[in-house]
């Protein structure tokens, strides 16, 4: 009997020995938990009382685990690289590409004698422009006393707003029909086209990031193509003053061709452009007066308010970690002016001094195209 009373006192002596390991055993994992490798963000919401609840996203909480005094702290994740907004520097370049556009529409309207009175003689002009290189030349030729053809071509480098157009010829054309023989008061309609066949473009975008502003360009072509329709008065009110008023509606296309960002050191959110072409309408409403001042010096102002509709922007951006971004322009308004002062330096020979701009908001912005140019009327 005492031998099987000693016999149960060390099998319950093991037992309890055993269950002192496992127990020791447990305590000792020591909240062996991997560091986490991937990164993690957080962010807080508060109330009045000023209670927070932290989120993150590898399903641990932002805040440090509660551990023993003698147990390792969790290493901290690394930050995310997050953008504030990296499709903002996407929608910058649709609008680099809208305001290519009107400027392109402006400088070809000098090809159509935007600065000149609307009936003259025959005549040619060679000029040069600065605020957007500029350099061509143009004319008009009267087929018949009601009809004129009006036509001009130029080579053109311009830029705004961190886009850069270079090697852009542009070419216009145009009908204007003047009736003429219904006296010093008359209606007169014009017709025609606009056209840029090839111009090479540079585009520029920033955003920021958490580490840092980015700033990429990316190179490619471009075609911009233009109609409209011209109706407006004239009228001689003296023998030195001629003033008319127009309205106008125009349609314009602009194809620009894929790319992709340039290789630069730092680009996290890098981006390619698909082909896309970009469409507008505009309806214009302005006026002119040209005045010869004295025998020897002329001048011509001009100006309107134009509104842009319909605009269909072509831009379908694929940005890494972010998917596709296809950005909208609304609608548009702004002002356009010109200007021109003629010096006759003998008979049939003209130097001009002439300026045209933009003046509004973003998008379109406040510009300004000066130059000169040297016109033979005959």
């Amino acid at each position: 009997m005492a031998g099987f009373s000693r016999s149960w006192i060390v099998f319950a002596t093991l037992l309890v020995a055993a269950a002192l390991l496992f127990l020791r055993g447990e305590s000792g994992v020591a909240y062996a938990q991997s560091a986490p490798t991937s990164c993690s963000t957080s962010t807080s919401t508060s109330t009045s009382t000023s209670t927070s609840s932290p989120t993150s996203t590898n399903n641990f909480t932002a805040a440090a685990l509660d551990t023993p005094g003698d147990g390792p702290a969790a290493a901290a994740a690394p930050p995310c690289l997050t953008g504030s907004d990296p499709s903002a520097g996407v929608n910058d370049v649709a609008k680099q590409r809208f305001n290519q556009m009107i400027t392109n529409r402006v400088l070809g309207t000098v090809l159509l004698g935007i600065n000149e009175q609307i009936n003259c003689n025959d005549c040619v002009s060679a000029f040069g422009s600065v605020g957007s290189f500029s350099a061509g030349v143009h004319g008009r030729k009267n087929i018949t006393d009601n009809l004129a053809l009006l036509a001009g071509l130029a080579y053109t480098h311009y830029g705004e707003n961190g886009y850069s157009v270079t090697a852009a010829p542009i070419g216009a054309l145009a009908l204007r029909y003047d009736f003429t023989d219904w006296g010093k008061s008359r209606p007169f309609f014009d017709i025609g086209t606009i056209l840029t066949p090839y111009e090479k473009v540079r585009y520029r975008r920033s955003y920021q990031t958490s580490l840092g502003a980015v700033t990429v360009d990316g190179n490619t072509t471009a075609e911009n193509y233009a109609v409209y329709g011209r109706a407006g008065w004239i009228g001689r009110i003296s023998p030195r003053d001629e003033v008319a008023a127009a309205v106008e509606v125009w349609q314009l296309w602009q194809r620009v061709k894929g790319y992709t960002d340039q290789s630069i050191a730092f680009n996290p959110f890098d981006t390619t452009f698909n082909s896309g072409t970009d469409r507008t309408t505009l309806a214009k409403i302005g006026g002119q007066w040209t005045h010869l001042i004295t025998n020897g010096i002329e001048g011509n102002i001009n100006g309107g308010y134009v509104h842009a509709f319909g605009t269909q922007s072509g831009v379908v951006a694929a940005v890494t970690g972010q998917g596709m971004v296809t950005p909208t322009i609304g609608n548009q308004g702004w002002f356009e002016y010109g200007g021109r002062l003629g010096f006759r330096v003998s008979k049939g020979w003209v130097f001009d001094v002439f300026v045209n701009g933009t003046l509004g908001p973003q998008p379109v912005g406040n510009t300004a195209h000066g130059g000169i140019g040297l016109r033979i009327n005959y």
